[in-house]
């Protein structure tokens, strides 16, 4: 499908990226499922084809370009397997922090590595007690000296095992009235004394993707590692989390796309009483209205991102679309693997990875209900 906000470079890039996907990612895939994590190698061979942070000046290693070929990347990722989410992470919600609110000094030392792959970041807010409330996170870091005391512990962390730079959500006023104003965002780098990683976490799916906890224990970061105004962190977020959580929603889209597209050349050739299993009215019900739902939303995607990149405010409906695409995703998950029969449940089945990894969907970036809360608001209610 021609979006509109594509043009014909993006679909040269998009070429280029799916031969590169074919020949470094396809093939091995399932053994990055199996061991639990994306290597490094193939990070830094995105970087080097410029597939990460694509978007970033040219000054910090970038190539200047527009957010489409960041769609492009995204999209085509995902394609491949949900578990490749923490390079989205990565390049578009990590990285847009330190090129709007850091330094000039800030963004020198550490985008261009960014760019390359040599780093590799995360994010994190979520806390074992503190979720979607990010006002209420208890992780703080006093400032003493020239260094800030970081304690606490976060949890959930994509890209937690691997990361070479963490943006920490935390208080650096615990006092403050409203809780929100006392919230800022640090830099913990690997190797900094009193950061350490806890377990990498045994999920349900998204199986390559390294999820951690990160513990901090007195944790001595540099004060230059403050990005941004101090106390000014919660607003940082709430700006950001808009394109967050529209890169869940292009992966909701992209997932339903892929699992319809498998199946509707699975009911084609899967026999039953005679006939292929697509012959029967109940399957084609069924797909056909998969295939309204899919051709709906991306309409609508499509619109949304064009909007997006003009600058637009369209926190309503990023707020709709996470919501709708992620749980029309989970639905068709379950339909497609219905319509595979047992051989659905088999893991040699792309289906029963696709269903296991759409379920988070619907809980990360906030959760559908805070999506639902959001749009309320929004509409005076």
């Amino acid at each position: 499908m021609r979006h509109p906000y594509l043009t014909d470079d993006h679909e040269m890039f998009r070429k280029s990226l799916r031969k590169f996907l074919e020949k470094e990612a396809y093939p091995n895939y399932e053994k990055w499922e199996e061991d639990r994590m994306i290597p490094r190698e193939f990070w830094t061979k995105m970087g080097e084809q410029g597939f990460l942070c694509p978007d970033l000046d040219e000054k910090y290693g970038g190539s200047g370009v527009d957010w489409g070929y960041s769609v492009v990347i995204n999209e085509e990722l995902e394609r491949v397997g949900s578990g490749l989410i923490g390079i989205g992470l990565h390049s578009d919600i990590v990285a847009p922090y330190i090129n709007s609110y850091g330094t000039e000094e800030q963004k020198q030392r550490w985008l261009p590595k960014f760019v390359t792959g040599e780093i590799i970041s995360a994010i994190a807010m979520t806390e074992p007690g503190t979720g979607s409330d990010l006002a209420g996170i208890q992780t703080t870091a006093i400032l003493d000296g020239d260094h800030y005391i970081l304690n606490g512990q976060k949890t959930f962390i994509t890209n937690g095992i691997q990361s070479d730079f963490v943006l920490v959500a935390c208080k650096t006023d615990p006092k403050a009235v409203p809780q929100h104003k006392g919230v800022s965002l640090l830099v913990v780098e690997r190797g900094t004394p009193g950061f350490s990683r806890g377990r990498k976490l045994n999920k349900v799916g998204l199986h390559s993707q390294d999820t951690a906890e990160l513990i901090f224990e007195d944790c001595r970061v540099p004060k230059e590692n403050l990005i941004g105004d101090e106390g000014k962190g919660f607003l940082y977020l709430m700006e950001k989390l808009q394109q967050e959580r529209l890169l869940v929603a292009i992966a909701g889209q992209v997932a339903s796309e892929v699992m319809f597209e498998q199946t509707l050349e699975y009911v084609k050739v899967r026999q039953a009483f005679g006939k292929p299993i697509g012959k029967f009215q109940n399957t084609q019900f069924m797909l056909v209205d998969m295939a309204t739902d899919i051709e709906m939303g991306r309409t609508f995607l499509d619109q949304l991102i064009a909007e997006h990149i003009e600058g637009k405010n369209v926190v309503t409906k990023v707020s709709m679309a996470k919501w709708k695409f992620t749980e029309v995703a989970k639905r068709i998950a379950t339909e497609c693997m219905q319509l595979h029969g047992g051989y659905g449940y088999m893991e040699e089945y792309e289906i029963a990875r696709r269903f296991r990894d759409i379920q988070v969907s619907s809980i990360y970036a906030g959760t559908n209900e805070i999506m639902k809360t959001i749009i309320a608001k929004n509409l005076g209610l």
